[in-house]
């Protein structure tokens, strides 16, 4: 057997492998009461305004941005297929921790700010559904103290100790995105900011916010301002001093 051919077999091997396993952990998923109910309730609608706005119900990759001051949680969804995000919802955002600015440490009470991924899906909350953020990030680990704190969720049941709450109805139907979309073997990607991050909201925050705080949300708003200009997601990196990058 020529290595060309054994490097083919093995890829499709590898690739068969990950499709048996999003397909196990999504059927898994929907066998629990919640998520169950969840979709008996919403996966009959959230079908139908896929179809309308053209995405792919069988495959299409989510990004949730996350503005602390305005309250609010954003979808964006893509068929894999395609190149650019388009305007799914907007979710209010119920009760707020913290004040503006990053996590950095444990028990700061902060909701983090940066760029994430969920990295784990809590079928059995104790806020009815949960999806916990990759916190800390290589940023977060740099920039902050350790203990760093962690599990962040985005939840439901209106109630917050450093997390993102939404209604219990209204997680039914962002839980489902994400995990069908993670069942489909996509990222699910969350940008948290302080505020949607425009230059006029920069320059009024430096009037108001230390000069580091606010070196570092425009730091972000270089994330920000491609997806606001392109609705793609750039590659993103972090370098030594813990700054993004886009690569």
């Amino acid at each position: 057997m020529s290595r060309f051919i054994f490097k083919t077999i093995l890829v499709i091997s590898l690739c068969v492998q990950q499709l048996v396993a999003q397909t196990a952990f999504l059927k898994q998923q929907l066998k629990y009461a919640h998520v169950a109910q969840a979709k008996k309730e919403k996966w009959t609608a959230i079908s139908e305004n896929l179809k309308a706005k053209k995405i792919d119900v069988s495959n299409f990759k989510i990004l949730i941005r996350i503005f602390k001051e305005e309250k609010l949680l954003e979808v964006w969804l893509k068929s894999k297929t395609n190149s650019t995000y388009v305007h799914y919802e907007d979710y209010a955002i119920c009760r707020n921790s913290g004040i503006l600015g990053p996590k950095r440490t444990e028990g700061d009470l902060q909701v983090p700010e940066g760029f994430y991924t969920v990295n784990f899906f809590n079928a059995f909350s104790d806020y009815y559904l949960g999806m916990q953020l990759d916190y800390p990030n290589k940023s977060d680990k740099i920039l902050g103290r350790n203990p760093y704190g962690g599990q962040i969720m985005i939840h439901g049941n209106c109630v917050t100790i450093g997390c993102i709450p939404i209604t219990d109805d209204k997680i039914k139907e962002v839980y489902l995105l994400c995990l069908y979309s993670k069942g489909a073997g996509n990222e699910v990607a969350v940008h948290s900011f302080p505020f949607k991050l425009t230059e006029k909201k920069l320059e009024n925050a430096k009037k108001q916010y230390d000069k580091n705080l606010v070196g570092f949300w425009t730091n972000l708003k270089s994330v920000y301002a491609f997806f606001e200009e392109k609705k793609q997601i750039p590659l993103i990196a972090v370098d030594a001093m813990g700054a993004y990058k886009i690569k």
